[in-house]
């Protein structure tokens, strides 16, 4: 119970929070836009760009850490995607943009505050290096399978839809948040000069505003969503989000890798997050599935008050 109230709760108070004032019309939509704006945009990707660059990257990139976690993503996604098309009927479009879905956990917004918060801000190393690749890997599976399922019968090669895929990857903030935690190190690593501490302060002003703001502006947006309709695809996402995924990254973790403590710990509640909102971003981009996507995002972050605390409970 105490994982509940002192790790969880916290977390989940904020994105309330920011979900009453937003349904209370206390904070306009206009003001939530804005505030997510600031988040993903800018404050989230300094923050990424901080970790990265203070990141041991010797330490923190384990092969077993990444594959524990990205199999379990892979899996699900492919079983969402033949499951959307094979059995829910979708279109090739939907059935991409649900298998999105089931694919990209929160593993930011949602992972990294609960891990620091059940675990310390020193466990957090494996989170950052699988959030790291997270976005690039992610989105370009997306991309790639949508662009494919989007040209068959038009005649585009894969040559086009690896380009769509690149261009559409290397614009997203997060991922130039990351490039440059990555360059900011090779500089320090190449020139044996560390980034003056005024710039170092100021990152550390705008990171630390990042999490709070997108948390709060996350229960503003989710006001938005309404589980109309869809149960079962919602059911599917929301089952193979809080519970496969993270069930594979368990497994492989502990019985094939055995993973020290902290990276077992990082691959596990990282892949426990519910599908973040990048996985609506995705289909609405698209115009596929938009209401699944949504959905999914609200009810399985809801759902997911009890999940982790049930990995809370297994994890050592």
């Amino acid at each position: 119970m105490s994982a509940l109230i002192d790790v969880i709760l916290p977390v989940f108070l904020v994105i309330g929070f920011g979900y009453i004032v937003a349904w209370k019309g206390l904070f306009s939509e206009t003001a939530v836009e804005g505030l997510m704006r600031f988040a993903q945009n800018f404050a989230v990707p300094v923050l990424l760009a901080r970790s990265i660059a203070r990141l041991d990257l010797d330490a923190s990139y384990d092969l077993g850490l990444m594959v524990s976690f990205y199999a379990g993503a892979l899996i699900s996604f492919a079983i969402g995607a033949t499951l959307a098309r094979g059995v829910l009927r979708r279109t090739g479009p939907d059935a991409v943009a649900i298998g999105f879905a089931c694919l990209f956990s929160n593993s930011l917004l949602l992972g990294v505050p609960i891990t620091e918060r059940a675990y310390g801000h020193d466990a957090l190393a494996g989170n950052f290096a699988i959030i790291s690749v997270h976005s690039p890997f992610l989105y370009t599976i997306g991309i790639v399978a949508m662009e494919w399922v989007r040209s068959k019968g038009t005649g585009a090669g894969l040559s086009r839809v690896g380009l769509n895929a690149l261009i559409g990857v290397l614009r997203t903030p997060l991922v130039i948040g990351i490039l440059t935690g990555f360059a900011i190190q090779a500089g320090q690593h190449l020139t044996g000069m560390a980034l003056p501490a005024p710039v170092w302060s100021a990152m550390d002003m705008i990171a630390g505003a990042a999490l709070p703001a997108a948390l709060f502006g996350l229960g503003g947006v989710l006001v938005r969503y309404r589980p109309e309709g869809d149960g079962r695809a919602i059911a599917m996402v929301t089952g193979l989000s809080l519970l496969l995924h993270p069930a594979i990254a368990y497994g492989l973790g502990h019985f094939v890798f055995d993973l020290g403590t902290p990276a077992l710990r990082s691959a596990t509640l990282t892949a426990a997050m519910a599908p973040g909102v990048n996985a609506y971003l995705f289909a609405n981009m698209y115009g596929a599935a938009k209401r699944v996507a949504a959905s999914s995002v609200l009810v399985a972050t809801a759902l997911s008050i009890l999940s982790v605390w049930v990995w809370l409970a297994i994890l050592p």
